[in-house]
């Protein structure tokens, strides 16, 4: 059988700044390509750019990092069934593995044992209506939802959403300021006025390194 390869964009070491693992040293693996062109993207050299390279490879080139930590994420890395693989060699490498999905893909196939970031894209990021609803039925409780408010329409559309589907009750929900359009103290008053169950996160690695650092 041929080896698996990955289209890869970059693998490098740092500082988890989203979800639940955020503050953790993480080896990041970030996949090319991405099917959405979301409004706010901070990663579109990912859209195209990257080497093919082995499971094997990309392991080896993790190793000497140290971590228990293991980050797959994009671009959009189930948009190469290549990734199923690294994802399930990661775990048999004992790696705690999350899995960062721009949530249009189904998670149908993605191993139980993985922590899944989803993205619910809001109506300012021009993606609202690609995602794959029936992710909301498929998710653990490890699982998380995260939702990038861009505006307060976005705000009031993730409640709705959260409220219809009982996401509060699937696993933990995320809101995310969109970096330079919401701050976060207006996305906490918000969150505090509605009493929203949620968990409000920004993103850690651009308040340490800058907005414009890549492999960080």
């Amino acid at each position: 059988m041929d080896e698996v390869k990955i289209k890869i964009n970059e693998i490098f070491h740092s500082i988890q700044g989203e979800s639940l693992l955020a503050g953790k040293p993480t080896a990041f693996i970030r996949t090319s390509y991405c099917n959405l062109r979301c409004s706010w993207c901070d990663t579109k050299y990912a859209y195209w750019e990257g080497t093919l390279t082995s499971v094997a490879e990309i392991l080896e080139k993790i190793k000497p990092f140290e971590t228990q930590y293991a980050c797959v994420t994009g671009g959009e890395p189930l948009s190469q069934r290549g990734t199923l693989a690294l994802l399930k060699a990661l775990l048999e490498a004992e790696y705690t593995v999350s899995l960062e999905t721009n949530g249009s893909f189904s998670i149908q196939e993605v191993p139980a044992e993985i922590i899944k970031v989803i993205d619910v894209k809001c109506p300012d990021s021009g993606e609202s209506d690609k995602m794959a609803w029936e992710n909301f039925d498929l998710v653990q409780k490890h699982d998380q939802f995260k939702f990038v408010v861009a505006s307060k329409k976005d705000f009031e559309w993730a409640q709705e959403i959260c409220h219809k589907h009982g996401l509060h009750e699937r696993c933990t929900v995320l809101y995310s300021p969109a970096f330079g359009l919401v701050s976060p103290a207006e996305l906490a008053k918000w969150i505090l006025t509605a009493k929203a169950p949620v968990t409000l996160q920004t993103q850690q690695h651009k308040q340490i390194w800058g907005t414009d650092e890549r492999g960080v």
